[in-house]
């Protein structure tokens, strides 16, 4: 069994309802949960940059047929995360160092907006579901599960996204999402970077708890620039790109 079969397990399809209208809805329900299982696997590193994803070996890894799992990968390729090159079938798309620069820069813009909006906007309630997510966040990062580690920061962000009152903020980042976690897997497990990390969060919880915008857009900034230097210096190892741009 690969990877991506430990990842999902058997997908399973429910039986229709007398009325046969529950039914109508499973095909592409069966295809999201197809789809759902690739993409976790790869946002979460299980599957490398580059590496192919047989569908003879996912049809058999997830119990569906052929017809599903191709469906799922094209719905990936649409999303970027997969590319289909001649001759050798589809493959996990790879991120470049200069793609990776342009995600980090426009991330590095719209959280440092989000967090000086929620610093402003988010009622008490909302600042202390980021306390607590950032506490879940830290509990993560002791399990050593990357998995776990990345739940818990993309569920860090959905607080910040979902109460800066910006859904347009949301809207974009939402379109970035599965890229920006391709890269946080990069970044964010890295033994220097991880320590680093919690504490640039605890910061930011600390400038919603004072309701410092200022401080909170410097410290949301500050937080994506540091990552982006690990993840570019990671790409450029693995892709021999140097990570500084030229002059």
């Amino acid at each position: 069994m690969t990877a991506a079969g430990r990842t999902a397990g058997p997908v399973r399809v429910g039986r229709p309802s007398a009325t046969g209208r529950l039914g109508v809805l499973q095909p592409d329900t069966l295809r999201q949960r197809v789809e759902n299982a690739v993409r976790e696997a790869i946002t979460s590193g299980v599957y490398a940059p580059g590496e192919r994803l047989v569908e003879r070996t996912l049809c058999a890894d997830l119990g569906v047929s052929r017809a599903s799992v191709r469906e799922a990968l094209r719905r990936l390729e649409a999303e970027k995360l997969v590319r289909t090159i001649p001759h050798r079938g589809p493959v996990v798309a790879a991120i470049s160092v200069e793609e990776a620069r342009q995600l980090y820069a426009l991330r590095a813009v719209l959280e440092g907006y989000a967090a000086h909006a929620f610093a402003l906007n988010a009622t008490d309630a909302a600042v202390e579901a980021f306390e607590r997510a950032a506490r879940a966040l830290r509990d993560a990062a002791v399990s050593g599960s990357r998995e776990r580690v990345i739940g818990a920061k993309s569920a860090l962000y959905a607080v910040l996204f979902d109460h800066c009152r910006n859904d347009l903020v949301r809207e974009v980042i939402q379109g970035l999402l599965h890229r920006i976690n391709v890269l946080r897997a990069t970044s964010l497990m890295h033994p220097e970077r991880l320590p680093r990390s919690l504490a640039e969060i605890d910061a930011l919880a600390q400038a919603f708890r004072a309701r410092d915008a200022e401080a909170a857009r410097r410290l949301a900034s500050l937080h994506v620039e540091n990552a982006c230097a690990v993840a570019l210096a990671e790409l450029g190892r693995q892709t021999g790109t140097p990570a500084a741009r030229s002059a």
